[in-house]
């Protein structure tokens, strides 16, 4: 790759910066996770990228004065904890792929992101669903937003969100291959089956807080103004350790297809 492809890559980032989609530190997790990308993947790995954060964007942006309910630990812009989470796992896929070439990085790349973009889908847009969505472990009905909770929406979202990804990438990498439509339908369930393992994790281990003046339960370290009280989960699993878990898992899984299927 030329130096005027990874200037774009920064300008790319600088870009979102500039219009609010990206933190500092953000900007700077970005520019390493693109640089990355195309470093191993080129221009097509780089397309990929772009697709699951301008999708991702998108949702995020629609309707989000619906989502403010103060239960999220963070807002809208990405910082670089939430790009290193959702994008770390894809650049290392990308480093070692362009250092050791092999088939069965790619399918960890794509799943990787794959499973990023069905979370971040299954999130953004479930919260918007008129029925308040059902904790994966007690079955109970909670808050919108609150980590762990399904709704039929936000599992459809998931599904769309790893299909978009994968259908990209069959005409990247697969398009000639005699079962890509195999692989179409595997490596999309790859990226679900990530997701899930997020909101399972969301559920079971990550911390929650309870705002001591309100009583509501959030990720936040302050709520009402006030330092919130930990009630439950891992101290030093938040969301992104979660996103984190995502994303490796869906790589995980896409290493272990690519060994079935190459």
């Amino acid at each position: 790759m030329t130096i005027m492809s990874y200037i774009a890559v920064i300008l790319f980032a600088l870009l979102a910066y500039l219009f609010k989609k990206l933190t500092k530190s953000g900007l700077i997790m970005a520019s390493f996770v693109g640089a990355s990308t195309l470093f191993g993947f080129g221009i097509q790995g780089l397309f990929l990228l772009a697709v699951f954060f301008i999708s991702s964007t998108m949702w995020s942006s629609f309707q989000k004065e619906k989502k403010g309910n103060g239960i999220v630990e963070k807002g809208q812009q990405r910082d670089g904890g939430q790009v290193l989470a959702n994008g770390g796992i894809a650049a290392c896929m990308a480093i070692l792929y362009g250092l050791f070439p092999s088939p069965y990085l790619i399918f960890g790349f794509v799943t990787s992101l794959a499973a990023a973009n069905a979370d971040t889908w299954a999130s953004e847009i479930g919260t918007l669903s008129k029925q308040r969505p059902l904790h994966i472990i007690t079955w109970k009905r909670v808050v919108a937003g609150t980590s762990g909770a399904v709704t039929a929406i936000g599992s459809a979202a998931a599904f769309a969100g790893s299909f978009l990804i994968v259908v990209c990438s069959i005409f990247f990498w697969w398009s000639n291959t005699s079962h890509s439509h195999v692989l179409l339908l595997v490596l999309t369930i790859a990226g679900f089956a990530g997701n899930l393992i997020d909101t399972v994790a969301g559920a079971s281990i990550q911390v929650v807080y309870r705002c001591k003046e309100c009583s509501v339960e959030t990720e936040q370290l302050e709520h009402c103004q006030e330092k919130t009280e930990r009630i439950s989960g891992v101290s030093w699993i938040n969301n992104d350790v979660v996103n984190l878990i995502c994303t490796a898992s869906g790589a995980l899984i896409g290493i272990g297809l690519g060994i079935v299927f190459v």
